[in-house]
């Protein structure tokens, strides 16, 4: 089946955008260089100025200082293939691109570079209700394949909070996870296989359609999360769920961050298995209210959304009102799905909120589970030494953290107080046990500080793993590792 277009993501030189990309100056694309002859010979190319800008950066904050050359906008995947092969001949390096809703920089485009835009492979070729899987292209948009779905009784499990605007191409990049991934995993546990065309055009087909597999290598977990800087995806096999026959939610309120986060430590000290368990400080909390007229912060210093789902929903929605009863000032429970889905939009409303009040750079550190409450207050600290803003939210269930730096539109994230509070959030991480990237990636943003994580032994290893299947490194340089 066919999907109608994607909605567009939005464009980054919005001049209502917080995000918004800043260039003084948009010179012309070169006329005589390798990205010329790339561009010259493709016939889905563009050196249009406002293509160009549009195609520069993501949602992660970061402002290139130049414009890429140009945008080969793919409808099909003859329309790739060709693109890298022109791009392996001449040398041109090649930034892959989906919606424009990543956040750590890593579909951002400099002078020298096109960019391979495939937003516009935007199907879903098909869905087996009976083995529960569904084949789509990248540029479909994660929430339509829930809707396509749920004609069947099905979903898919991975939901990120920006789920209307992000694409699946790119939730594989960077092994997307979600509110759902607390119980059902992240994006890795629901791809089945892979088309992938390769940095000289060879297509590439990983894992399978069937539930279990060991044959070779597990090439289809190492593209999953590689940032594009591997091969492009231009095809997917999705495993699909039944949906839940039940679902219980409840909103809990809580003095401050740091006890909320011992509550959702103590869920998972109990062995309790929600399926969504969302924490949002106080900050956070008050943007929201601000933009969408609710009443949160009147509550709490603090958000705790839980939900369970199955046919025992009910029972272990007691279990973690026991559990965080020590610790809450208030709990609701939902009293219908449309009081369920408006607290749950609460969450979903976060990072839109922020938007509203500045510049925003969304951090992603990792904890483990029994350390969130000392994650929240170092991130306190960091907000106070620093002297910036920082907003945080959790998926609890997995110690995934997003603390949010909020500048203004004309400061910069990648340098001053901003650049030195991320520095202070992925040492806090690591101090903590933790890492600094649990699902956006690293990007751009991020890089710096990769090797302090995963040692030289295991990053010369990926170079050089990159080095196999990119050898003229023209895929996404300077991401990623």
């Amino acid at each position: 089946m066919s999907t109608r277009p994607a909605p567009s993501a939005p464009l980054q030189n919005d001049p209502e955008s917080p995000i918004m990309t800043v260039h003084t100056a948009s010179p012309a694309a070169p006329t005589s260089s390798p990205t010329a002859a790339v561009l010259g010979a493709h016939p889905q190319a563009t050196t249009d100025a406002d293509a160009r800008k549009a195609a520069a950066t993501d949602r992660s904050g970061y402002i290139p200082s130049t414009l890429p050359d140009g945008v080969v906008v793919a409808r099909g995947v003859d329309d790739v293939v060709e693109a890298l092969r022109l791009a392996q001949a001449h040398g041109v390096p090649v930034v892959p691109r989906g919606a424009g809703t990543g956040l750590a920089a890593g579909a951002s485009a400099h002078e020298g570079e096109i960019v391979l835009d495939v937003s516009r492979m935007n199907r879903i070729l098909a869905i087996d209700p009976v083995e529960m899987t569904a084949i789509v292209e990248p540029g479909v948009i994660n929430a339509e394949v829930n809707a396509a779905a749920a004609q069947h009784g099905l979903f898919y499990a991975p939901d990120p909070a920006s789920t209307a605007i992000c694409s699946i191409g790119g939730n594989i990049a960077t092994n997307a996870g979600g509110m759902w991934c607390a119980k059902y995993g992240v994006t890795r546990e629901s791809v089945l296989g892979l088309v992938i065309v390769l940095a000289d055009g060879r297509i590439l087909r990983t894992g399978r359609k069937t539930i279990k597999g060991v044959t070779g290598y597990d090439l289809n977990a190492l593209f999953i999360g590689s940032e594009g800087t591997l091969g492009v995806v231009v095809e997917a096999t999705l495993r699909l769920r039944p949906k839940p026959v039940r679902t219980e939610t409840l909103a809990a309120y809580f003095a401050d961050i740091e006890a909320a986060g011992r509550a959702a430590s103590a869920i998972t000290a109990a062995r309790i298995q929600p399926s969504i368990l969302e924490l949002m400080d106080g900050p956070t909390l008050e943007a929201v209210d601000l933009a969408e007229g609710t009443k949160h912060r009147e509550l709490g210093g603090a958000f705790l959304l839980a939900q369970t789902d199955g046919y025992g929903a009910h029972l272990e929605l007691d279990e973690i009102v026991q559990a965080i009863s020590p610790y809450a000032t208030s709990i609701h429970r939902a009293a219908d799905a449309v009081e369920a889905e408006a607290l749950v939009k609460a969450r979903r409303d976060a990072i839109p909120a922020l938007e509203r009040l500045g510049r925003v750079s969304i951090g992603d550190i990792a904890v483990p589970r029994n350390r969130l409450a000392e994650a929240f207050t170092g991130l306190e600290d960091i907000a106070a030494q620093r002297g910036v803003r920082i907003f945080s939210v959790a998926h609890a269930a997995d110690g995934n953290l997003h603390p949010m730096l909020v500048v203004d539109p004309h400061e910069s994230i990648t340098e001053g107080p901003a650049k030195a509070a991320l520095g202070d959030m992925f040492h806090l991480a690591q101090r903590l046990g933790g890492t600094l990237t649990g699902e956006h990636g690293v990007g751009l943003l991020k890089r710096e500080w990769v090797g302090e994580e995963i040692g030289e032994t295991s990053r010369s290893l990926q170079q050089a793993i990159k080095g196999v299947i990119d050898p003229a490194g023209i895929l996404n340089p300077g991401k990623a590792i």
